[in-house]
């Protein structure tokens, strides 16, 4: 019988430190500059417990994920455990889920930093698109160059990032005290449940960059004990940030403020507060978190295209390494030049609410393979699965109907080719 050669491995080089700060980077950028303006112009002073009710969900897809991970370390996440633990037909669908949501997401954050940046430096709005392009094209090169070098340079964005919202949360922080009791005061009962339930939907994508932790299993040393320590830890940060940046952007200004504006909420209620020298300041943290989004999102992608090139689920080259072995540098190549193309389309006004539908539908996947680990695997109760599969199936029709018929549509089509493909390579 011939032998065949083993594919080639990522080396691990990442710790809980690395791994906790990549989780941070996806996920501290869009979801704490936008989501929560959006979210608060749906469900008014109740998008504190859409945040609640968006943390819980993430908790429970992210000790999933971190069993999952830690059981099964190979970069791909959910794509990998579906085809370990179901079906090559779930495993397909939540890997071609997480290439459509988050390379939208991924444009989408590109297109937020160039838009920050023109604001400051009071360019025209025509060199935003180029300004994204540009700055896609930078942060594949980066990727290219190895997780060392991509951790180092998310570190660095995730300090700038976190230094922001503290700057944010000090500067809003006496207003809120002082006003805090009237704007925070109208009563929840005005707020419709499903409005709510909207809010929770959307914000729940503000969590996910958790996942990162997961997809980039291969490299992670000691995965059992590394994955899920820095999934808690990044999950337990996001959430008290979270409601704290909430609580006080809105006890500050009110719902009225922080909602007006889509694409810089926070910046808004700073202005309202200390003037536009103060909004500057917190308009390079966004910056800085767009940045960290998108170099996390080519990481997260790449690894994703890497796991499908594997088992042919894509064209075989995307599995192949650099030299070096430290990086997929076909798959991340294709990233790239698929987010830039995006980029120039520049036409992502409902991304946001399609990433939900997209990533909680990869997220029930998830719970659906962790109810299937065997008790030696198992970190976690199951009844902790069981709740992350009602909560994100539930949730994910609370999107706007348009965006979850598109999705499904997109599912459908995509097991079909999946189906295709076999059959021809059978």
């Amino acid at each position: 019988m011939a032998v065949t050669n083993p594919q080639p491995q990522l080396k691990r080089e990442l710790g809980v430190f690395g791994a906790t700060f990549m989780g941070l980077g996806s996920i501290v950028g869009t979801g704490v500059f936008v989501s929560i303006g959006i979210a608060a112009g749906i469900a008014g002073p109740a998008v504190i417990i859409a945040i609640a009710i968006g943390a819980l969900v993430a908790t429970f897809n992210g000790l999933n994920s971190a069993q999952l991970a830690a059981s099964h370390p190979v970069s791909g996440g959910t794509y990998e455990y579906g085809y370990r633990y179901l079906t090559p037909a779930f495993g397909f669908t939540a890997g071609w889920m997480f290439l459509v949501a988050k390379t939208a997401s991924a444009a989408t954050a590109a297109l937020g930093f160039a838009g920050y940046l023109v604001n400051i430096l009071g360019l025209s709005s025509t060199l935003i698109v180029p300004i994204a392009f540009v700055t896609v094209a930078i942060m594949t090169v980066i990727v290219l160059s190895g997780v060392k070098r991509s951790n180092l340079a998310n570190t660095v964005i995730v300090s700038v990032t976190l230094l922001s919202l503290v700057f944010f949360i000090l500067v809003c922080l006496p207003r809120a005290i002082t006003e805090g009791a009237s704007n925070l005061s109208p009563t929840l009962s005005e707020v419709s449940l499903p409005n709510i339930l909207q809010a929770s939907a959307l914000m729940f994508v503000a969590y996910t960059g958790y996942g990162r932790i997961a997809t980039m299993g291969e490299e992670a040393k000691n995965p059992r004990v590394t994955i899920p320590k820095a999934m808690i830890v990044c999950l337990l940060l996001t959430m008290l940030l979270y409601i704290t940046v909430a609580t006080v952007g809105i006890g500050a200004v009110g719902v009225d403020v922080l909602s007006q504006t889509k694409t810089a909420p926070l910046e808004a209620a700073v202005r309202s507060v200390a003037g536009s020298g103060a909004s500057v300041v917190l308009a390079i943290g966004a910056m800085t978190a767009m940045l960290g989004v998108l170099l996390n999102l080519i990481l997260g992608l790449s690894r994703v295209w890497l796991a499908m090139g594997r088992r042919f689920d894509a064209p075989r080259f995307l599995a192949r390494l650099n030299q070096q072995q430290t990086t997929p540098h076909y798959a991340v190549i294709l990233v790239g030049a698929t987010i830039a193309l995006l980029v120039l389309l520049g036409n992502v006004k409902t991304t946001w609410s399609f990433s939900a539908f997209s990533v909680l539908i990869y997220y029930a996947i998830t719970n659906f393979a962790a109810l299937k680990l065997s008790p030696q695997e198992r970190l976690y109760p199951k009844w902790i699965a069981i709740l992350g599969i009602l909560s994100c199936l539930f949730l994910a029709f609370w999107v706007e109907s348009s965006i979850w018929q598109i999705g499904i549509a997109l599912i459908i089509a995509g097991l079909i080719w999946h189906k295709v493909r076999r059959a021809v390579l059978n």
